[in-house]
């Protein structure tokens, strides 16, 4: 075929040479008569420019065609010898195989599922006598057909279920090969996470999910004080009582008094509730768990009650030893409400809490601080004493405490002597702590835009416009 192909090519450009040279011809004898007159010679350029592009474009015509012809009979010649190369695959009628039988055109048979399926290898001349492997249904096996294959001398061999599985062991060991691959990846990414993140129950290791996640000072340094809380003089004494206690327990002990198990600090947003808890774990002087509540709570069930005994057991591990947790109403929400009855995992993990702060075998040396600004919603079986005993209300300042709160954030701030903290603050009714801590913030943001040294009235002005 490509020789048929190049000849046909060859014959293409044999054509395109005669034609080229017959107008070499026709040119020659053109330009005979230019001699006699100009406007002819233009005529004869033209003629020629219009014949050259056509002759050009018959000759990639022809060689374009060649070509797909060319190509057309390599492509069928390939197919060609991949069929007659190839084992066509396909089913035969019982009777057929017979017929090919009688007339000597089987070579073999390969018999299976106890001689009910036979795979034959025959000539079949309606594919050009090509040998194809096709699949027969038998009705059972015969001695009438084994009698036929003897006296027709074709090779026929009985195939068990045994050696089409292949050896049970190598069956065994493919069945476990996907589960061991697994435990085996599992078990190198756990080493791996124990060995670069702090060894087992550190962050990422993945069959320690149970293990709490709070985080855990031995000597708590977090440069909050009692002398930085201001306008909350009720509650901050109530906290330095339980310090005290912890300082000096033999003070109460001898008159027959035991520590509060819990102290629920309640609140709005920005009253100063987790700026109480930095102060006490930095004035106690004891071990310090801080851990916020959704932190509990998975998506995996038992997850949450799992971390709630891990935490528990560390604190009581280093008692006497102080736990918070903030935002408790994640965790603490009343039991039996919201859609189909409440959610099992919250609920798990809120009966583990109310167990470890006040169940069967006791907690001593523990004590529980929380935060939360949704009192409302807490479980009546949390909030009871022996549980929380102390329930610390952190509400708004007054004028007193608003112009205290005032002071201890003007400490780093530069003002003109015309700026009164008292007038701010009997200017700023019902501002929480964080209000007024942003209110001198934007204050100094406006002096320093504005090119100033020092926090003018008003920058404090402005500032009580924007905030408010």
């Amino acid at each position: 075929m490509a020789a048929s192909s190049a000849c046909l090519i060859g014959s293409g450009l044999s054509v395109y040479t005669t034609k080229h040279r017959s107008k070499q011809l026709v040119l020659s004898s053109r330009f005979a008569s230019v001699d006699r007159t100009t406007s002819k010679v233009t005529l004869v350029k033209a003629s020629l420019d219009v014949n050259k592009h056509e002759a050009r474009r018959g000759f990639f015509k022809l060689l374009l065609g060649n070509a797909a012809a060319a190509g057309v009979g390599l492509l069928g010649t390939g197919k060609a010898n991949a069929d007659e190369q190839g084992v066509s695959s396909s089913r035969m009628s019982y009777s057929r195989f017979l017929e090919y039988l009688d007339k000597g055109r089987v070579d073999k048979v390969d018999l299976y599922e106890n001689g009910t399926i036979a795979i034959v290898k025959a000539v079949s001349p309606e594919l050009g006598n090509r040998i194809q492997r096709v699949r027969v249904q038998l009705p059972g096996l015969s001695q009438e057909l084994l009698q036929k294959l003897r006296a027709k001398n074709i090779d026929f061999a009985a195939h068990t279920a045994q050696e089409d599985q292949g050896s049970p062991l190598l069956n065994l060991i493919g069945n476990l090969a996907f589960p061991l691959i697994l435990i085996g990846g599992l078990f190198l990414l756990s080493r791996r996470s124990s060995g670069g993140m702090g060894g087992p129950g550190g962050p990422g290791f993945p069959l320690q999910i149970g293990q709490s996640k709070a985080k855990f000072q031995m000597e708590p340094n977090t440069g909050v004080t009692f002398d930085d809380v201001a306008g909350v003089d009720e509650a901050k004494q109530d906290f330095m009582e339980v310090v005290e206690f912890l300082k000096k327990p033999e003070r109460f002990t001898a008159v027959g008094a035991r520590i509060p198990k819990g102290v629920l600090l309640v609140g709005p947003p920005g009253t100063g509730k987790t700026l109480l808890a930095k102060a006490i774990a930095g004035e106690a002087g004891v071990p310090f768990f801080s851990i916020s509540g959704s932190e509990f709570v998975e998506m995996f069930v038992g997850v949450g009650a799992s971390r709630v005994r891990d935490l528990f057991k560390k604190a009581k591990e280093n008692a006497p030893c102080i736990v918070f947790v903030d935002e408790i109403d994640a965790v603490g929400r009343q039991r039996g409400t919201g859609i189909g009855g409440g959610n099992d995992e919250r609920e798990q993990t809120l009966n583990q809490l109310l167990t470890e702060m006040d169940g069967f075998e006791g907690n001593t040396g523990v004590i529980v601080v929380a935060a939360t600004n949704r009192a409302d919603i807490l479980d009546s079986a949390l909030l009871r004493p022996g549980r929380f005993d102390r329930q610390v209300s952190v509400d708004v300042p007054d004028v007193k405490g608003r112009t205290e709160i005032l002071k201890v954030h003007s400490g780093n701030k530069k003002f003109e002597n015309g700026v009164s903290l008292e007038v701010i603050a009997m200017r700023t009714p019902g501002f929480s702590g964080a209000d007024l801590a942003n209110l001198l913030n934007e204050a100094a943001i406006l002096a320093g835009r504005r090119g100033k040294t020092a926090i003018s009235s008003k920058e404090i002005d402005d500032s009580i416009d924007r905030i408010e």
